[in-house]
């Protein structure tokens, strides 16, 4: 028998990379850390030299959770609103002994207000204030004839309030290592039509108090675009853009039962993205909306992103 969703969501986020956590009334884990769909468009390209400012406004709303073959377990309507803020520097040196790689740096202070459930645990209540925030320290990126490449290493860090069995928690409570990489390429010789992929890999580590470890996730963003020229130098792009992520190890822990270690969730997206671009102001307006379709032990709903950035 179906029934409502009265579980809560918990939002504590990043820019580049960010925390995306969601869960259901059993405790289940279905969703890992990143928030989908971010990286989709134009995923190996770096910001030009110097400080680079980008935010993002998210909205995510579910109206089902699926069991483990796609069956709907549950309906209602839930969802979440996410303000998210980066701060990225870009080296003006390339190094040599690395191909002509650029050398950046990334961090992502957070602040939320939220309705908090635990990706570990069940419904832990709401709470504000400063929450985890993700960490770039390592990122190098190519630019190619053809191609751009981004090679880079993150962690989030568990900064934000957490304990268990609170009812004001505006963290998870433990840290997560993100291997990344962003390729874009190409497919005419003016640039004007691009292939995009950016996939990350999720390293959790142990809930503090509960002692929970939660699956690590596979995270697949990817786009086809086309730029169209306006007046001047403004340029408007356009495409259908898509997004996969797989719970890959089961998740452990003293609660966890062997039907919900083995529940590994699924999550599948398609929509499309359109980049506003100006590159005499350095300013960049974009918009991305996927609607999610087949996901197992998981939410599935649909998202908008709104985001903008200017180059210092």
């Amino acid at each position: 028998m179906r029934r409502n969703l009265t579980s809560t969501w918990i939002v504590s986020v990043g820019f580049l990379t960010a925390l995306s956590a969601f869960v259901s009334p059993a405790a289940a884990q279905v969703r890992g850390v990143y928030t989908l769909g971010l990286s989709a468009t134009n995923s190996g390209v770096t910001p030009a030299s110097g400080f680079t400012y980008a935010n993002v406004f998210l909205f995510y709303s579910r109206s089902q959770l699926n069991g483990p073959n796609g069956e709907i377990s549950a309906t209602g309507e839930q969802s979440v609103m996410m303000d998210l803020n980066s701060f990225v520097w870009v080296s003006k040196q390339e190094i040599g002994i690395l191909g002509g790689a650029k050398f950046s740096v990334a961090a992502n202070p957070t602040i939320a207000n939220n309705s908090l459930t635990s990706d570990v645990q069940s419904t832990l209540g709401g709470g504000g204030g400063f929450a985890d925030c993700y960490f770039q320290p390592f990122i190098l990126a190519w630019k190619k004839q053809r191609a751009e490449i981004r090679a880079i290493y993150g962690f989030l860090a568990p900064t934000g309030r957490f304990k268990g069995g609170a009812s004001n928690n505006v963290g998870n409570g433990y840290w997560a290592n993100g291997p990344s990489a962003g390729e874009t390429f190409y497919l005419t010789k003016n640039k004007a039509t691009a292939l995009s992929a950016f996939e990350m890999y999720e390293f959790h580590g142990t809930q503090r108090d509960t002692h929970i470890h939660p699956g690590e996730t596979f995270n697949l963003d990817y786009s086809l675009t086309q730029s169209i020229p306006l007046s001047g130098n403004l340029r408007l792009q356009l495409g259908l853009v898509g997004y996969e992520q797989w719970q890959t190890t089961d998740k452990t822990g003293p609660t966890i039962t062997p039907a919900q270690a083995a529940s590994h969730y699924r999550v599948n997206a398609l929509g499309f993205a359109s980049n506003l671009m100006l590159p005499d102001r350095k300013v960049s307006l974009g918009a991305k909306y996927f609607k999610e379709f087949s996901n197992r032990s998981t939410y599935q709903g649909y998202s908008l992103q709104i985001s903008g950035s200017i180059n210092f």
